[in-house]
């Protein structure tokens, strides 16, 4: 054997969402520095950057994905510093502040030296793989996102007209099954407040088929695309459905194919807040892609953006993970925010930051929260798998369960610790459900768990 990376062996740590507006090094808890350690065991370690790295140098969009994202650039390296070598970017956030604001954020991940993926000056720097070059081979990520504002999709440059900044955008469309009493009244609405005509004449626009008999087109005012609808479909049952848009899988299909005959090892990896039938399920379009990049040379799937974990499937020997949940949650503590959240919040001029984070979580007189994530534990737990190859084929996935320390005050919340005890079991048994339906056999061992292939 001439060189390390023809061993066909490696260990990928992948995390979920990193929301970091704060340091991360000064801290000192045996449990943190544990899973330090443990990141840093791997040959690989990866993240979803939800947080914009800039200075304020340019204007907020009207409206974010909730809150307007920033992190200090220099806590870039404390990302490193836990052991995150690359990052994805595209997300509902990418486009809080605006084109500009996404170039911004990518000339800082580059001055710290973090390599990114999924957004950039166009669809093509958007989509394109990124490289990471490791002892064991050379590795390549594709992000994508199908969440957020349709105007942070970015655009394809021509020969005539530049491309437009933004995230590499996968569309997809709703598809509401619904029984036949309830398909005769939307049908009803539709024809008499004149959408049916409107959605018709829409897609003619467009070059789209007339709706059929059997659905009824509910037209979405904010957007100008000939799918922008919300389709009930006639049915026997009530269902949700979701069916990914092809020239957008087409084009990510591609980029993985690329990368497969480019790089030793190959993740993909999005960004995506829609559920199935339970917001615990992962929807259609999701499912197809997943599948399709692993058909396309994908080592690995990694989904994020519910703010909690999903199941995983393993599927042809690859692993797809639906969803990791947040392994930084420290959107509380972004130091400024434009005027537009706080008017959302009923907020005035002379309100602070503290303010509208209050204001935002419902906090009674005795600060306690009633709203939002601040409730919801399950924002406040996560896992992180370590996945390792041997001989290129997949031989081991370990998972390790994360605490964010749900109900502790906004200061000091939001950094990851080993989770152990009561917290952890519950962290890995709601895993190991939540694969179940997948075929996916977790083995929970005291405050890990591995799942068996």
């Amino acid at each position: 054997m001439l060189y390390e990376s023809e061993s066909g062996d490696i260990l990928m740590a992948c995390t979920g969402e990193s929301l970091i507006s704060r340091a991360l090094k000064p801290y000192r808890e045996p449990r943190y520095l544990q899973l330090r350690d443990l990141l840093h065991s791997a040959d690989v370690r990866t993240s979803h950057a939800e947080m914009l790295f800039h200075n304020f140098e340019d204007p907020p969009t009207y409206r974010p994905g909730g809150t307007y994202m920033r992190c200090d650039p220099r806590f870039l390296d404390d990302l490193k510093w836990m052991g995150i070598q690359i990052m994805s970017t595209a997300n509902n956030h990418s486009f809080d502040y605006g084109e500009n604001g996404v170039l911004t954020n990518l000339a800082y991940m580059d001055q710290y030296d973090m390599p990114h993926a999924g957004t950039g000056g166009n669809m093509g720097d958007a989509a394109r793989p990124t490289y990471l070059d490791t002892p064991k081979g050379r590795f390549a990520m594709i992000a994508a996102t199908s969440s957020g504002p349709i105007a942070g999709r970015a655009g394809d440059a021509r020969r005539d007209v530049m491309g437009r900044p933004g995230s590499n955008f996968i569309r997809w469309q709703q598809h509401w099954v619904v029984e036949r009493q309830a398909f005769d009244a939307l049908k009803s609405v539709a024809d008499k407040l004149g959408w049916t005509q409107q959605a018709a004449q829409r897609r003619a626009a467009f070059g789209g088929a007339n709706p059929s008999n059997t659905e009824v087109l509910l037209m979405d005012h904010g957007q100008y695309e000939e799918d922008a609808f919300s389709r009930f479909v006639l049915g026997e049952a009530y269902e949700r459905r979701s069916e990914i848009n092809k020239l957008d899988l087409a084009r990510n299909v591609r980029a993985v194919s690329d990368a497969a005959r480019m790089a030793d090892w190959v993740v993909f990896t999005i960004h995506n807040h829609e559920g199935g039938a339970t917001p615990d399920e992962p929807s259609d379009h999701i499912k197809e892609l997943a599948h399709a990049v692993i058909d396309a040379g994908a080592h690995v799937f990694i989904g994020h953006g519910p703010h909690q974990d999903r199941g995983m499937e393993v599927y042809k020997g690859r692993p797809i993970f639906y969803a990791l949940g947040d392994f930084v949650l420290e959107n509380d503590t972004v130091e400024l925010m434009p005027q537009d959240n706080f008017e959302r919040q009923n907020l005035g001029w002379d309100a602070s930051p503290a303010d509208f984070y209050d204001a935002r979580a419902g906090y009674t007189a005795d600060r306690k929260p009633t709203r939002g994530q601040s409730v919801q534990p399950i924002r406040w737990q996560s896992t992180v798998p370590l996945i390792s190859f041997k001989g290129r084929q997949l031989a081991e996935i370990k998972l390790y369960p994360v605490d964010l320390g749900f109900g502790r005050p906004r200061s000091q919340q939001g950094r990851p610790l080993l989770a152990d005890g009561p917290e952890a079991k519950e962290i890995l048994e709601r895993f190991q459900a939540f694969s179940k339906p997948f075929g996916t056999d977790v083995r929970i061992q005291g405050n890990t768990a591995a799942v068996k292939l």
